[in-house]
């Protein structure tokens, strides 16, 4: 008796019976798309400069406004001047007599003031003890900045300690003027900018509230790991789970409302813990966080190869932006505010992380959905999703003290420092992948 065979059955939606040379050809470029990015971020190793993806700690520069003087301190993290100086410090080494003169003379010459017309302020830096804030050993030293004539007036600070080697440190500045009682913030000084406008008088709500907002975009535009972190959540956005598998999914509506959930899922975990933790109601060691932010991009890049659970995109963006919340929230600790000034500033600095994500988003997520929709995407996924897997490894291993230093902050530098760069190099492959026919897939 002869066996009948039963016919092959149809293609799930995502999968094709069989490829032609063309598009054989379209998963090997792709696949070699990805092996190339790698390898280009792994080159950038061997980059003379030295930066760190998101610092466990932060530079603060708070300033007392007198009528003849500005006095205040300089908190430098010990573990970042380190870095910075190629030195083995520590709490106990730094605080020695002749290191401390010379890390007070290495501050000295990093920092100044100046009238707008360019006449110098006299500039004393003095004491040298070391405190632990939020859970970071920093080297403290007392400031004070004499102007000429003897009146405090609006004047230029310059200040450029640990950002001139360490390029993704970040130094918050914050003023407080003779009669007031709290910090308002001014801004934040990066290795792009070292100069700030410090107004005698203070900094009113409004100002403080746009100085928030610039602080917020910055802080996320020039933080890899929540950004890879976002990216690492949209890279399974434009598919579908089934089986245990992406697949492609032919709904354009339902891809966006996907993306929208992500977000919104991260905003309001991150807005909650932000609140929450920035008011004084709930804290947790910075080392415990920053390690948990790693964790939150590992647990995405895996996502992305495989679903872990149905929709669980907006699980791990809910879950883990309660973890990136409470960093969010550390840096404002840093700038030691009032009640008054901490409210506006909370704000503003919301507001400043939400709209980088939209505009992360925007660039993003259109050259997404075009290659989600050729045969060229999941080699493109695969190798994003492993370059966030390595990196957030190694982030996670420094955070823990596994490792001593990071060997691979100059990829994330590189990529942080070129966002559109990046950006355009995705849009680029989703066009060519559209235009060419063979990597273009049929509608399932």
């Amino acid at each position: 008796m002869r066996t009948l065979t039963p016919p092959r059955a149809a293609p799930r939606t995502g999968q094709h019976p069989r490829r032609g040379p063309l598009g054989r050809w379209a998963a090997r470029a792709g696949t070699l798309l990805a092996c190339l990015a790698a390898l280009t971020a792994t080159v950038t190793v061997v980059a003379p400069t030295r930066a760190d993806a998101h610092p466990l700690s932060t530079t603060a520069l708070l300033l007392d406004v007198a009528p003849d003087q500005v006095t205040g301190t300089v908190q430098l993290p010990v573990d970042r001047l380190a870095i910075a100086l190629d030195q083995p410090l520590t709490a106990k080494t730094v605080v020695r007599p002749a290191k401390l003169e010379e890390m007070r003379r290495y501050v000295l010459s990093h920092i100044s003031a100046a009238d707008p017309d360019g006449t110098r302020w006299t500039t004393t830096v003095s004491g040298g003890r070391v405190e632990k804030i939020d859970s970071v050993d920093h080297l403290v030293f007392d400031l004070v900045l004499r102007p000429p004539n003897g009146t405090v007036h609006d004047f230029r600070l310059t200040y450029d300690a640990i950002v001139h080697h360490l390029l993704s440190h970040q130094i918050f500045v914050s003023l407080r003027p003779d009669g007031s009682d709290g910090y308002t913030t001014l801004g934040m000084l990066d290795w792009q900018q070292h100069t700030i406008a410090v107004p005698a008088v203070g900094a009113t709500t409004e100002q403080g509230f746009a100085a928030a907002v610039r602080l917020g975009i910055k802080h996320i535009a020039e933080g890899a790991d929540h950004l890879l972190f976002l990216v690492m959540l949209l890279l399974p956005a434009p598919l579908l789970a089934r089986r245990g598998r992406w697949v492609r999914s032919d709904d354009l509506r339902r891809n966006c409302v996907r993306v929208v959930h992500v977000v919104t899922a991260f905003a309001v975990g991150h807005s909650i813990t932000l609140a929450l933790a920035a008011l004084g109601y709930i804290s947790a060691p910075t080392r415990v966080v920053e390690s948990l932010i790693a964790l939150s991009i590992l647990v995405s890049g895996i996502h992305a190869v495989r679903p872990l659970v149905p929709r669980g995109e907006t699980w791990i963006a809910a879950g883990f932006g309660l973890m990136h919340g409470l960093a969010f929230a550390a840096l404002l600790d840093d700038l030691d505010l009032g009640r008054g000034s901490l409210v506006a500033t909370l704000l503003g600095f919301n507001l400043g992380i939400e709209l980088t994500q939209l505009m992360v988003v925007a660039l993003l997520m259109p050259s997404l959905l075009v290659l989600s929709r050729t045969r060229v995407y999941p080699a493109v996924r695969l190798g994003v999703a492993a370059i966030g897997i390595v990196l957030a490894a190694a982030w996670l291993a420094e955070r823990t003290t596994l490792l001593p230093n990071n060997p691979l902050n100059h990829v994330t530098d590189t990529l942080v420092a070129h966002p559109f760069a990046v950006a355009g190099a995705l849009a680029a492959v989703a066009a060519v992948s559209w235009a060419v026919p063979g990597p273009r897939t049929t509608r399932a």
